[in-house]
C-alpha cells in the first residue's frame, strides 16, 4: 500500500510590521494646519487693517478725476497783489494720439519701461531702486512708477513719510483699476510739472520750443523727458549744457529700450539748438520761477486753484532792478566787460525782499542770485574772522602783514605791498589777504569750514588755508543768509520766500511758523565783527557803500577779475550784490569796492528811505530789535544825520 504523502506545514501568516501609534502624528499635523490658518487670517486681518488704515486721509477719488483742467497757481507780493498767475492759459490738454509717438517713448525709456506690463507699482524698479541706494549709500533713484507720480501728483501731499508712501500705492492700484495705461499716462502727460511754471508737455514745448507738444522733434521730447527728473536744474532755457547732457541720457534711454537706433539717436543729438521764447523782463520773474519751483508738490488737480502768498516788497523789487539797470549801463559805458549781475535782499530773519536773477530775463533765465555758485573772494573773510574772533582774538589783536609762502603758494595784497604791524581791525577794512591767510594757518580750515555751516553756507569747501581768499564757491543767496545771521547777533536764519500756499477749498496747505533754527553762533563775537565790518564802510574798501546810517559789509574779487561782489547789511535789511560773466571770462579791473559796492549803496539808500535809523546796539542777543542796550537807544534817539549816496559810476574802488 502507497505511502499517502506527508502534509506539508503551513506557511505561518508573516506578522504585519508593528505600526507606531498614529495619534500623536496627526495631532502634530493638525496642530500645524491650525496655527497656519490661524496666521492666514491674521494676515489676512492686518491687510485689511492696514489697507483701512492707508486710505484714511485719502481724497475722494472720483471727485477728483471729474475735470480735466489744470488748477491756476497764482502768486501774490507780501502786499496781496498778485504777481503771476498760471493755469490753463498755458498749453492745452492733449490726447496721447495726437502726441508724437517718440515723445511718449522718451518718456517710457526714462521713466518707467515697463508701464504697460505692471499693475500700478514695479517690484522689480523697487527692488533695482533700493539696491543702487544702498550701494551709493544716498536715495539716487526713487522706483516710482508713472502711476505712482501720477498719484502723487493729483491726490497727494508732497511729505515725505510712509503713510504718504502707502497711499501712493493705495491711489495706483486704483488708477489701474480704473483707468486704461493709455488713460493713465495721458493724465501724467498733461499734468507733470515741466519747470519755468508749466504744466504738462504742451505747455512746456510752447514755453521753451514755440511750438505745441504735437509737432516736438525727436531731440526736443528727449529735452522734455530729461525734465521729469528736475526741472529747474534741467532747463534748456537757462542751463542749456546740462539740459542737452540729460537729452543726450535719454536718448541713450530710447535706444536701451529699442526705440532708437544708436544711428538716429546720434542723429538726433546732433547740431539741434534749442529754441529760446521771450519772456518777459521784470515783474521779480526769476523770483517768480524760484517760488514756482518749491510749489510744484503742492500743486492740485481738477481745476481747483492754488494761491501762494510770498515774501516779495514790491517797491523794493523796483528799487533793485532800477539799480541794477544804471550797474549795467554805467558798465557798458565804461566799457567793464561785466556781462551778468545779481542781486537778492532779505530782512535778517530771512524774508527775501527782492531779487534780481540776471540783466534779462527775456534771454536767460538762469538765476543767478540763487543758482550759480561763484568765488566770493575777500567777501568770505569775515566767515575767517568770526572763527578767529572765537578762537580768542580781538579787534585789537597785533598782527603783522608780511610775507606769507605755503608751499609754494605766495598770497598778495590787492595793493602788491606789506604794510607790516596793524590791528585785526585794520586788516579786515582794509582787506588785506596775508593776514586772512595767517587767521586760516592760526585756527585751521576745518575751524572755518564748522563757522561756515554755522551760517548757513552748505556748498562744498576747500580744505586749505586758500579758503580765507574765498577760492570756494558760493550762491548769492548763501553768503546773504551767512550775512544775516550776523546782522540777528548770531541767530541762525533760514531764507525763505513763501509764507502761506491756500488751496482750492481756502484752506492753508502751508503755513510758514518760526523765525530760524535758534542761536548759530555766539552772540559776542557776531557782535564783534559786525562792529569791524562797519569800518570796511567807514573808510575801507567799501567806501563807496556808504548810506548815511549804520551799516556793515565786505568787499570781494576773485582771482583775473572774474567776480566782484559786496555783500552788507543794516539793522534792518541785508543786501548782495555779484557782478560777472557767465563763461568765467574776466571783468574789466571790477572789483567789490567799485560797480558792486556803489550798486548796493543806490539800492540800500532807496530802500531805507523813510525807515527809522537803528544802531547794530539796538538789535538784541536774541536777535530782534528794540532788545538792545540803553546807548543804542539813545544814539537812535538824537539820530546820526544823512549823506548823499553816490550815483553808480566808474569803478575806482579796490577789493
Amino acid at each position: 500500500m502507497a505511502k499517502s504523502p506527508r502534509p506539508r506545514p503551513r506557511p505561518r501568516a508573516k506578522k504585519p510590521p508593528e505600526r507606531a501609534p498614529a495619534g500623536p502624528r496627526r495631532s502634530r499635523l493638525a496642530t500645524i494646519l491650525k496655527w497656519a490658518g490661524a496666521a492666514a487670517v491674521w494676515m489676512v486681518i492686518a491687510a485689511l487693517g492696514a489697507g483701512v488704515w492707508v486710505s484714511i486721509g485719502l481724497p475722494d477719488l472720483d471727485e477728483a478725476l471729474k475735470t480735466e483742467r489744470r488748477p491756476t497757481v497764482t502768486i501774490q507780493a507780501a502786499d496781496g497783489t498778485e504777481i503771476y498767475r498760471a493755469g490753463d492759459l498755458v498749453g492745452e490738454t492733449v490726447a496721447l494720439k495726437n502726441l508724437p509717438p517718440h515723445l511718449m517713448q522718451a518718456v517710457l525709456a526714462t521713466e518707467d519701461r515697463r508701464f504697460y506690463s505692471h499693475f500700478g507699482i514695479d517690484p522689480i524698479g523697487l527692488s533695482r531702486a533700493m539696491v543702487r541706494n544702498i550701494r551709493a549709500g544716498r536715495v539716487v533713484e526713487g522706483g516710482s512708477t508713472i502711476t505712482q507720480q501720477l498719484a502723487k501728483n493729483l491726490f497727494l501731499t508732497p511729505a515725505r513719510t510712509i503713510t504718504r508712501k502707502l497711499q501712493e500705492m493705495v491711489v495706483a492700484l486704483w488708477l489701474e483699476w480704473e483707468f486704461s495705461k493709455d488713460q493713465i499716462l495721458t493724465l501724467y502727460l498733461n499734468r507733470v510739472y515741466l519747470g519755468a511754471g508749466t504744466y504738462g508737455v504742451d505747455a512746456a514745448a510752447r514755453r521753451f520750443f514755440q511750438k505745441p507738444a504735437a509737432r516736438v522733434n525727436t531731440y526736443e521730447a528727449a529735452v522734455l523727458a530729461g525734465l521729469l527728473k528736475a526741472p529747474s536744474r534741467y532747463n534748456p532755457v537757462a542751463s542749456p549744457e546740462r539740459a542737452h547732457a540729460r537729452a543726450r541720457t535719454v536718448l541713450g534711454n530710447m535706444v536701451a529700450a529699442g526705440y532708437l537706433t544708436e544711428t538716429k539717436a546720434a542723429d538726433a543729438a546732433r547740431g539741434i539748438q534749442v529754441a529760446v521764447v521771450s519772456a518777459p523782463t521784470g515783474n521779480a520773474r526769476h523770483f517768480v520761477d524760484w517760488v514756482l519751483e518749491a510749489v510744484s508738490d503742492y500743486v492740485t488737480a481738477g481745476g481747483r486753484d492754488l494761491v501762494v502768498k510770498t515774501t516779495l516788497d514790491l517797491a523794493l523789487q523796483r528799487q533793485a532792478e532800477t539799480a541794477m539797470g544804471r550797474a549795467f549801463m554805467a558798465a557798458d559805458r565804461a566799457r567793464m566787460q561785466a556781462g551778468e549781475g545779481a542781486l537778492i535782499a532779505l530782512t535778517p530773519q530771512g524774508a527775501v525782499r527782492a531779487m534780481v536773477g540776471g540783466r534779462d530775463y527775456g534771454k536767460s533765465q538762469f538765476n543767478r542770485a540763487v543758482q550759480a555758485q561763484r568765488q566770493p573772494g575777500s567777501a568770505f573773510k569775515p566767515v575767517v574772522y568770526l572763527a578767529a574772533l572765537e578762537a580768542g582774538m580781538t579787534p585789537a589783536t597785533p598782527v603783522v602783514d608780511k610775507p606769507v609762502s605755503l608751499s609754494g603758494w605766495q598770497p598778495s595784497n590787492f595793493s602788491g605791498k606789506y604794510e607790516g604791524r596793524m590791528t585785526l581791525e585794520y586788516a579786515l577794512a582794509n582787506s588785506v589777504n596775508t593776514i586772512a591767510v595767517q587767521l586760516a594757518q592760526k585756527v585751521g580750515p576745518a575751524k572755518i569750514i564748522d563757522t561756515a555751516r554755522a551760517l548757513g553756507i552748505t556748498t562744498d569747501l576747500p580744505r586749505d588755508a586758500g579758503l580765507a581768499l574765498g577760492t570756494g564757491e558760493v550762491s548769492l543767496l548763501e553768503l546773504a543768509t551767512a550775512y544775516a545771521v550776523l546782522a540777528r547777533a548770531g541767530m541762525g536764519v533760514w531764507p525763505y520766500a513763501i509764507t502761506e500756499i491756500i488751496g482750492p477749498d481756502g484752506a492753508p496747505l502751508y503755513q510758514r511758523q518760526g523765525s530760524g533754527p535758534g542761536r548759530a553762533v555766539p552772540a559776542a563775537p557776531a557782535r564783534t565783527l559786525t562792529a569791524m565790518m562797519t569800518k570796511v564802510i567807514d573808510g575801507g574798501t567799501g567806501k563807496h557803500a556808504a548810506i548815511g546810517r549804520a551799516a556793515a559789509g565786505k568787499t570781494g574779487t576773485s582771482q583775473n577779475y572774474r567776480d566782484a561782489w559786496f555783500v552788507g547789511f543794516t539793522p534792518q535789511l541785508v543786501t548782495a550784490v555779484w557782478f560777472g560773466n557767465d563763461d568765467g571770462s574776466p571783468m574789466k579791473r571790477v572789483t567789490g569796492g567799485g560797480l558792486p559796492a556803489r550798486t548796493w549803496a543806490v539800492f540800500m539808500g532807496a530802500a531805507h528811505q523813510g525807515l527809522p535809523v537803528l544802531a547794530f546796539d539796538d538789535i538784541g542777543d536774541d536777535g530782534k530789535p528794540g532788545s538792545g542796550s540803553f546807548w543804542g537807544r539813545l544814539k537812535n534817539l538824537v539820530g546820526s544825520g544823512s549823506e548823499t549816496v553816490e550815483p553808480v559810476g566808474e569803478n575806482r574802488a579796490g577789493d
